[in-house]
This record gives structure tokens, C-alpha cells and sequence, in this order.
């Protein structure tokens, strides 16, 4: 404070000296304008004790400067009284400055605050569309399978119930009423009749059977077809009760029963190798002939 107080001192000192060449009121003027600069300057060391002391200090140049006659004398005074209103209007300037810094400073803060909050608005407005996409897509895939599954689940029942039906009516083809008796004759029957042939021939044999079972012009059960008078030559000859049916001709006979067809409706067959030359011509211009399979003819 004593150097600011020394400088002060030489300032009105050097003004003081011009102003015995000028008017009063150029002296004033140039006065203020002088103690305005170092008004600016203490503000910037320290506004709030120079603000405080700014008359002291004018006061103290008072007491220092020489007594030089009525117009020296009256300077101080207005020197004094116009500097401390400077003073103060400065202050109030250098605070009005630091308000608006201020203000400016916190509207850009504010500026700031709310650009970052645009951000982070923005940063979770595009977390959510992700998220939304992402709840979307799981649906899409779910609903995918789900449909998915339930297309394979028909397809499913569907094909199983094709099946059902199919094996319904090839029993409903096959299906024949028949006691443990009618299956033991069908048995020796094919295997007498059919011993050396393929499974499909055995198949055959047993089909025939069957179609006179289900026909009108034979009678209605396995037994009573076989036994027919003069219809098959191993009930004739004896070799029905001989014959040892085997493992393959069970499995024909029960695929026959279950309802392999491949006879075409057929109701006779015959080896004509071994078949007597009456029946030869009797088949031959009786019946209609459908096909041959190993060494047996097959007629409707």
C-alpha cells in the first residue's frame, strides 16, 4: 500500500506542475482522466481495499503537496471530491465487467451442460432403438421358430395320420376273420405249395387264399377254402401234413394277413409243369390270365 500511496503522490505531483500553465478547468479535466488510469490500476491489485481507503490516500497527497496560493489550494479538494466519485463509478464498472464475465461465463456453462445432456439424451434415445431392434428381431426369430414348429408339428401329425389311414386300409383289404386253426392250415398250405419259391410267390399263395376267403363264389374261411374238394393238390396228394414250415414262410403269411397284396385280384394260380393237362385247358379256357411269378400262372 506504501509504494501504491508513493506513486499515487508523484502522479498529483507531475499534475500539479502543469497546472500553472493551464485553466482551472482543463486542470480538472486532466486530473480526472490521470486519476482515472490509476483508479483502473488499483482495481486491478485490489478493488476492494483501494475502494475503502481511495479517500485516505487522496487525502494524504493533500497533506503532502506544498501550499502554492488560492488556485493550488482549491485543486486537492475537487481533485478529491471528483476521484472518489471515479472511483466509484470504476468500481462499479469493474464489478459490472465481472458480472457480465460471470454471467457470461455461466450462460456458456449452461450452454455446455445442456449440449452434454442433448448428447446423452441423444446416446440413450439410440441405446433404446437398439434395444427396441433388438426386442424386435428376438420376436421375429421367436414367432420364426414358432411357426416353424408348428408347420413341422402338422407336417408331423399330418404324415402320421396318413400312415394311420393307409394301415387301416390296407388291413381293411387283408382283414380276415381267422382262429388259430384257419392261420396253422394257411401255414402248411403256402409252405406245400410254395416251399422253394421267393418271398413274393409265398406272399402270392396266401393272397389267393384270402381273395376266396373274401369272395362269394368260395367259402368264408381259410380252412374250408383249403379243404375245398379239388382245389389244391397238397391237401390231395397228403403233402400238406407233411411239410415243415419254415421262418420265411411265417413271416409271408403274416404279411399277407397284415395286407401285402401284389395278386390283382387273382383267385386261381397253377404250375403248368405239374398241373395235369384237364386242368391245363380248363384254365387256360375258363379264366383270365393276369401274370406269372417264378414257376406259378395266376388267374382271375
Amino acid at each position: 500500500m506504501l509504494t501504491l500511496c508513493s506513486f499515487l503522490q508523484g502522479v498529483f505531483t507531475f499534475v500539479k506542475s502543469l497546472a500553472v500553465k493551464v485553466a482551472k478547468k482543463d486542470y480538472r479535466q486532466k486530473a480526472v482522466m490521470v486519476l482515472a488510469g490509476c483508479v483502473v490500476t488499483a482495481v486491478t491489485f485490489t478493488s476492494s481495499g483501494f475502494g475503502g481507503g481511495g479517500k485516505n490516500v487522496l487525502t494524504v497527497f493533500a497533506e503532502t503537496t506544498p501550499d502554492d496560493g488560492e488556485e493550488t489550494e482549491e485543486a486537492p479538494e475537487e481533485i478529491e471530491n471528483l476521484t472518489e466519485a471515479d472511483m466509484q463509478n470504476a468500481l462499479t464498472d469493474s464489478r459490472l465487467q465481472g458480472q457480465q464475465v460471470v454471467g457470461q461465463l455461466l450462460a456458456q456453462d449452461i450452454r455446455e451442460q445442456e449440449e452434454e445432456q442433448n448428447l446423452v439424451q441423444e446416446e440413450v434415445a439410440e441405446v433404446r432403438e437398439e434395444i427396441r431392434l433388438e426386442e424386435e428381431a428376438r420376436r421375429k426369430a421367436e414367432e420364426e421358430a414358432r411357426k416353424k414348429a408348428e408347420e413341422e408339428e402338422a407336417r408331423r401329425i399330418a404324415e402320421e395320420e396318413a400312415k394311420r389311414q393307409a394301415e387301416e386300409e390296407r388291413k381293411a383289404r387283408g382283414l380276415v376273420n381267422y382262429t388259430d386253426e384257419d392261420y396253422q392250415v394257411l401255414l402248411k398250405i403256402v409252405q406245400a405249395e410254395a416251399g422253394i419259391c421267393d418271398a413274393k410267390g409265398k406272399i402270392l399263395v396266401a393272397d389267393v387264399i384270402l381273395n376266396r376267403v373274401r369272395s362269394d363264389e368260395f367259402p368264408n374261411t381259410i380252412t374250408e377254402v383249403v379243404y375245398q374238394r379239388e382245389q389244391f393238390s397238397p391237401v390231395s396228394d397228403g403233402s400238406l401234413y407233411t411239410c415243415s414250415v419254415t421262418d420265411e414262410t411265417v413271416e409271408c403269411v403274416n404279411r399277407a394277413l397284415e395286407g401285402e397284396d401284389y395278386s390283382q385280384g387273382a383267385l386261381y394260380f397253377m404250375n403248368r409243369r405239374g398241373a395235369r393237362a384237364r386242368s391245363i385247358r380248363w384254365f387256360d379256357g375258363k379264366l383270365t390270365f393276369l401274370f406269372q411269378h417264378g414257376g406259378h400262372e395266376f388267374f382271375k
